[in-house]
């Protein structure tokens, strides 16, 4: 992902070559070149596990269980970050259409999209899609 100067900058910093020799090609593609998974193939689409979503290229925490839901679109939905700060929200206009990015806000790599008013009943009526190649889940202990 190039630099973006709009946005605080990084707390983490790699070379592209750093960050594919950190992450498999898969959260590659779409950490660092903004891609996304094909619906429906993500580990975290419909897992149940309580725990802390991290960010697969830093490890910042940034989503909960208690904030995932259902919301059957084909990849993981949340409807609010961990902390306010754990993400960056940015205008993207690709693909002839307008949607709002989800980042990391520790090394800017990209998570998904977030969608508002579509009708889901959660306390914020957003809908944080998120490739479930970009998170790992760490499980609460029981």
């Amino acid at each position: 992902m190039s630099s973006d100067p709009s946005l605080p900058a990084p707390k983490i910093v790699l070379t592209p070559q750093e960050w594919r020799a950190k992450l498999d090609p898969d959260a590659y593609a779409i950490l660092r070149e903004a891609r996304t998974e094909r619906p429906f193939t993500g580990e975290y689409t419909d897992t149940k596990t309580e725990g802390v979503y991290r960010c697969r290229g830093c490890g910042a925490e940034l989503f909960r269980s208690t904030e995932k839901f259902d919301s059957h679109c084909g990849w993981p939905s949340f409807f609010d970050p961990a902390d306010s700060d754990a993400v960056i929200l940015r205008a993207d206009d690709t693909l002839g259409m307008h949607r709002v990015e989800v980042l990391c806000a520790s090394c800017h790599g990209h998570l998904g999209h977030v969608f508002e008013g579509e009708g889901y009943n959660t306390p914020t009526d957003k809908r944080y899609c998120i490739n479930s190649v970009a998170l790992d889940l760490e499980p609460t202990d029981s």
